[in-house]
């Protein structure tokens, strides 16, 4: 193992919460913590993937953060993350938490003027983008005009700014020092969809981050060895700091609706993937082809699908695809509080489906451990305070 590895004291819990990846870099160096297709797709044959082990992971992002300190992003700074979910994605967000950062994430489903206007009411310090998101800052001067911290992930297209994700990347790993982080510390503001209403910024501290993971490890059992099929961006991020591989979807996590399902079970088959993350859309897509092709996932036996309410149908499509003891859980939750409650499939079908079809509502399941909670009266009126609700 890297000497720097060896070095690092990690059994005292740091309060970053990227500090927990050099833990499983720590346990278990030459696991695999992220695999990302490269090769063409064959149906049926094995593709060509880029992989990280955890070590390699974690010294990855530990150059990456030591080149945005040498550029000057310091803890605090609040920094705007345009990259597709990949590798890249990932291997950033550490790197920025790592160095202090807030890290900026907006879901490009809601639309281009939504985006640019939740992106001006954050006053970001700069922009770690593709460079189709660096090209529309400049052209928007006087909305980003704070915009000083700038990093170009691609190929730089005329004056885009430098430096680039690749020059990042070859900063020494030894000259990454880890700034002081708080448990109460910003670690991220993650804008809501919109669906509800008008997108809102929501406050991430790295208190917060933390408790998430303790918190789905406890409620699921989620041990170190796994091999997740990550259709959901963050649940790939807290997959490193779980000690699960991440196998990165060949799909367009914005669009999980034109979803091709044998791309995914094809993955599957060959990661031999035993845990799987996507919205309702993209398992109703997957359940439906296996249904009509006679296709199974024998190797998974943990499902999850949130976002929005899962159709019976769609539980059970896959529960007839994957193991037969396996189970498929619909977590609940929202951007400003999750995860609050979870419902395995065996409970959906055999009572609340029912109850359901009734008009009786979904059934979100049972709460988390340690989260508190007040179930109150629907009520057209506003609520000054919870303790005006009704329960």
């Amino acid at each position: 193992m890297p000497s720097d590895l060896e070095s690092l004291d990690v059994m005292h819990a740091p309060a970053n919460v990227a500090a927990r990846l050099a833990r499983q870099a720590l346990l278990q160096p030459n696991q695999l913590a992220i695999a990302a297709a490269t090769g063409p797709y064959l149906p049926g044959k094995p593709r060509a993937y880029r992989q990280l082990t955890f070590s390699q992971l974690e010294l990855h992002t530990n150059s990456l953060a030591a080149g945005l300190q040498s550029l000057g992003i310091r803890p605090g700074m609040r920094i705007v993350l345009v990259v597709r979910f990949g590798m890249d994605f990932i291997s950033l967000v550490f790197a920025l938490l790592k160095a202090g950062a807030v890290v900026v994430l907006v879901d490009p489903g809601m639309g281009r003027k939504n985006v640019i206007a939740c992106l001006a009411q954050t006053e970001p310090d700069g922009f770690v983008a593709i460079p189709l998101a660096q090209a529309v800052r400049m052209l928007m001067p006087h909305r980003f005009s704070k915009a000083k911290f700038n990093v170009t992930v691609g190929k730089r297209w005329g004056i885009l700014p430098a430096p680039t994700f690749t020059q990042l990347a070859n900063t020494p790993s030894s000259l990454y020092e880890p700034p002081p982080i708080e448990l109460s510390s910003l670690a991220a503001i993650i804008f809501t969809t919109g669906s509800t209403g008008p997108p809102k910024g929501v406050l991430y501290t790295h208190r917060t981050f933390n408790s998430q993971i303790d918190q789905l490890v406890e409620h699921y059992g989620i041990a170190p060895g796994g091999k997740d099929l990550s259709g959901f961006p963050l649940f790939g991020l807290f997959n490193a700091v779980m000690g699960t591989t991440t196998i990165v979807p060949d799909m367009d996590p914005t669009r999980p609706a034109d979803v091709d399902p044998p791309r995914l079970l094809d993955a599957i088959d060959q990661w031999q993937v035993n845990q799987a993350f996507g919205s309702p859309a993209l398992w109703a897509a997957v359940g439906r082809y296996c249904v009509e092709h006679g296709r199974r996932a024998p190797t998974l036996t943990r499902v999850f699908s949130a976002g929005a309410p899962v159709p019976p149908a769609v539980l059970e499509s896959m529960r007839a695809a994957m193991q037969p003891e396996g189970q498929m859980f619909t977590p609940y939750g929202a951007t400003e509080a999750l995860p609050v409650a979870s419902i395995e499939s065996r409970d959906v079908l055999s009572e609340t489906a029912a109850k359901t079809r009734q008009g009786a509502g979904t059934c979100v399941g049972r709460r988390f451990a340690g989260i508190q909670w007040r179930v109150i009266a629907i009520d057209d009126g506003p609520i000054a305070t919870i303790d005006c609700a009704e329960p």
